[in-house]
């Protein structure tokens, strides 16, 4: 099983990133997102998920964890392909997360190939999967308690920030001045404006 590859940035079109490690070329199927980050006689690492099948092998290739995660949700529901996939997760990991978890079909349906209905089975499946992370994660750092405590609302957003792949002190600082009574979606958003602001 391949978990990532590490080399040469050797070939970059839409769609296809060939990294090229010690003189063998891994051709991957990329997100637009993985795309924009990568750059031509560069070095990369990605992230690989396989797809083995009788008439074909493929490999998609994903910039972060998170990226790659997301994905493997996304081909769980019954009717998305790694095309559909791959057209969600092109505007980033985090506009995939915010669409499941606030119920913003627009989000999802603005991908090529994505109707509402495939866009409702998918909040509807991976809502819980995608959300629900904030049972398992950590909230016990000194960063975090402060939001934690202002309420469910706050603990999803943070959850949800966390899944993204933002570190506990970013999501401190975003939330700073946010509505303690504000929706888990009004939370998210305001904390990744904030992020966005901030870069």
């Amino acid at each position: 099983m391949l978990y990532y590859v590490s080399g040469t940035v050797a070939v970059l079109e839409p769609g296809l990133a060939v990294i090229d490690c010690g003189g063998v070329g891994y051709g991957c199927r990329v997100t637009a997102y993985t795309a924009s980050q990568l750059k031509l006689n560069q070095s990369a690492k990605l992230f690989i998920t396989e797809s083995i099948r009788e008439d074909a092998f493929d490999l998609y290739g994903f910039s972060s964890r998170e990226e790659q995660r997301c994905y493997e949700l996304l081909t769980s529901v019954s009717g998305v392909g790694p095309k559909a996939a791959l057209a969600i997760l092109s505007a980033g990991p985090q506009n995939f997360t915010l669409g499941v978890m606030t119920g913003d079909e627009k989000l999802l349906t603005a991908a090529q190939g994505v109707g509402k209905k495939l866009a409702q089975r998918i909040i509807l499946e991976l809502k819980e999967k995608v959300g629900g992370a904030g049972t398992e994660l950590d909230f016990s750092g000194p960063a975090v308690s402060a939001p934690v405590a202002q309420g469910n609302n706050a603990a999803m957003a943070n959850a949800a920030l966390q899944e993204l792949g933002y570190a506990p002190s970013e999501i401190a600082a975003a939330l700073k001045g946010a509505d303690p009574n504000a929706s888990t979606e009004d939370l998210v958003r305001f904390a990744l404006r904030a992020m966005v602001m901030k870069h």
